[in-house]
């Protein structure tokens, strides 16, 4: 805040004409402050290495995120293996996220239906699944 009144100061002192004052030291204050938070990255610098490979993650390692492709695929091929009527309610409550209202609009069958079908589709799948030795995603 000193900064920019000193500045105004000094302008005055120039004999420069500043028309709207308030507007003057507002923009001023406002470019000081950019300024102080551009230079506090090489004031302070960054963090070693070792402090940053101790800072949590959102993201998956290379070898948690390959091991999760492969159990995606050895469950696709599982899929593969059940009847196109199976996947096909299976993937409308599962991939797509269809509630049992939605999958029955789009099959054109009964809500007690889509519950009969998902229920048998599911003990199926998880016959094929413990068949297969596939370990269970996370």
């Amino acid at each position: 805040m000193q900064e920019t009144f000193l500045r105004y100061w000094k302008q005055a002192e120039a004999g420069e004409v500043i028309q709207n004052p308030r507007a003057w030291l507002l923009r001023v204050a406002r470019n000081l402050a950019e300024d102080y938070v551009k230079s506090a990255f090489r004031r302070n610098g960054t963090q070693t290495p070792e402090f940053l490979g101790t800072v949590p993650t959102h993201e998956n390692s290379p070898l948690e995120m390959m091991e999760r492709e492969e159990e995606f695929a050895q469950i696709r091929e599982i899929l593969d293996g059940l009847s196109p009527a199976d996947r096909e309610i299976l993937t409308l409550r599962y991939a797509l996220d269809y509630d049992s209202p939605q999958i029955a609009e789009s099959l054109n069958i009964a809500v007690t239906a889509v519950h009969m079908r998902l229920s048998r589709a599911r003990e199926r799948f998880a016959e094929r699944f413990a068949l297969s030795g596939v370990k269970r995603p996370t």
